[in-house]
């Protein structure tokens, strides 16, 4: 595998959530990919809300940080090769300017190169309950090749936390980027 298919862009928006992002970053850095991280202006209060972190706390969870406003970051050009993009949480504002291609963000436009050179796009949206307009959205997102995985809590294994939930979440996402854990818990089928 090239060094360029071991990197990973990781997007955190302002949608409750944040954990789900953390935990990717966690996870891909830890099975030895290069992350690259952009959190919006909106996560950043719900970083700070709901862990208890700052984002600098974060942002020293990943190996490259890009600010939000850097149109200029290397995360922005199709020529800067990766394996893909998460987006964990996925805000109904940010599915929304991944779908109408309005990249006036790093992190929508990240989101906006990772789609045009075919490579995977993961959105963790984070909405319910959901109105038609955001299922149009959810639609257009998925026709430019992005993967809809709203965050949906699995039970088979059992989860005995919060934490739990999510890393179980943040495993399925990484998965559909192309990255796969092998310590990872898996439906094995019911036992009669």
């Amino acid at each position: 595998m090239t060094a360029a298919a071991r990197r990973i862009v990781v997007g955190i928006s302002g949608a409750s959530g944040a954990a789900l992002g953390v935990r990717v970053l966690e996870l891909a850095r830890g099975a030895g990919y290069e992350t690259h991280l952009v959190v919006s202006r909106g996560a950043r209060a719900t970083i700070t809300s709901e862990l208890g972190m700052s984002p600098a706390d974060v942002a020293a969870r990943a190996d490259v940080v890009h600010a939000d406003g850097n149109l200029g970051a290397t995360i922005a050009s199709g020529s800067f090769r990766t394996a893909g993009m998460i987006v964990a949480p996925c805000s109904i504002k940010t599915l929304s300017a991944i779908a109408n291609s309005h990249a006036d963000t790093l992190l929508s436009r990240a989101a906006d190169v990772t789609l045009k050179e075919r490579r995977p796009l993961v959105l963790m949206v984070r909405e319910t309950p959901l109105h038609r307009g955001h299922l149009r959205l959810m639609s257009l997102a998925a026709e430019s090749g992005a993967v809809i995985f709203p965050p949906v809590p699995a039970f088979y294994n059992e989860p005995q936390t919060i934490a739990d939930v999510v890393d179980t979440a943040a495993r399925r996402a990484l998965e559909q980027a192309g990255v796969f854990l092998d310590d990872t818990t898996r439906w094995a089928g019911m036992q009669a």
